[in-house]
């Protein structure tokens, strides 16, 4: 049984932050952009986050570091795709690469520091509770944020008008403006949300994940985030079991090698990117059904209408 709660509080641990940033991508997306600057902004995220908490000595603080960090890049991405109507896949691209450079000019007088990591919730009784204790009521504060954020995000796309008119402007861009919504603002707005996700989900890293900071850290992590949303459907409900299934593969990585299988590791690092592909041949499949929630407007260069 203890073998069994340290295997499942692991995959919860790796699902989090691929959780926490496919989150704010999956709203991105639904508002017709595609951004993929996620790692760039989860890298800067981790570092900021790491930088803050480690000056402040406290880890909510480390927190709104890479929450302002990832909203900072995604500005930036924002101001050239809406504003300037640049290419949105070089832009991410560029994005991603200049966020991989900054993460290590914020953080080089940090690696090799330690911090305290992001305290886990201790309620008597119900956290000594055999298996289930440590899983439901002995998580850090991100784990239960990352839930809460899907839960509110599956709210507000489809039980409230707001969350209609943005996937109306990421189905139709040129109707939404013709019934005099905002698009630019809309879709700015949105992109800022999914850069602040990213930025929370890389300060997850060395909050929580690991008490440290080292260049890198984030491990593609945001490229599987991106597969991720794709992955899903773009539907939250889906997202959410594919976040945990993703961080259970990572798992089962380094089991495979622990136990000596001959699995060879890189196959099994593939396997998400692969499930992916075979996720988008069945929707291109049944366009009528899965395909139907995919923004039309998805990756196409989008003009403003001024």
């Amino acid at each position: 049984m203890l073998v069994l709660e340290a295997i499942i509080l692991s995959v919860i641990a790796a699902s989090t932050p691929l959780l926490l940033a496919a989150s704010g991508e999956l709203v991105v997306e639904r508002a017709g952009v595609l951004n993929l600057g996620v790692e760039g902004m989860m890298i800067v995220g981790a570092a900021c986050g790491f930088a803050g908490a480690y000056l402040s000595g406290c880890t909510i603080v480390g927190a709104l570091c890479g929450i302002l960090a990832g909203a900072a890049m995604a500005a930036i991405f924002g101001a050239l795709t809406l504003g300037l109507a640049v290419n949105q896949v070089a832009t991410g691209l560029a994005l991603t690469i200049f966020g991989v450079g900054l993460s290590g000019l914020i953080g080089r007088g940090f690696v090799g520091q330690k911090i305290v990591p992001a305290p886990h919730l201790n309620l008597p009784i119900l956290t000594d509770l055999p298996v289930v204790g440590k899983i439901l009521f002995g998580e850090d504060a991100f784990v239960y944020v990352s839930i809460a954020l899907i839960i509110g995000i599956w709210q507000f796309l489809y039980r409230t008008r707001p969350g209609l008119v943005l996937r109306a402007v990421g189905d139709n861009h040129v109707s939404a403006h013709a019934l005099g919504y905002p698009v630019l603002k809309i879709r700015m707005l949105a992109v800022l949300f999914g850069g602040a996700c990213a930025g929370l989900a890389g300060a997850f890293l060395p909050l929580a994940y690991t008490p440290f900071f080292i260049p890198g850290m984030t491990a593609g992590r945001g490229w599987i985030a991106l597969a991720l949303v794709v992955f899903s459907s773009w539907r939250p409900g889906r997202l959410v079991a594919g976040a945990y299934l993703f961080g259970a593969v990572s798992i089962l990585q380094l089991h495979t090698q622990a136990l000596g299988l001959g699995i060879p590791p890189q196959l099994m690092s593939s396997l998400p990117y692969l499930a992916t592909i075979v996720v988008l041949v069945l929707i291109s499949r049944t366009r009528g059904t899965a395909g139907s929630a995919a923004p039309a407007s998805l990756g196409i260069v989008f003009v403003p209408d001024r």
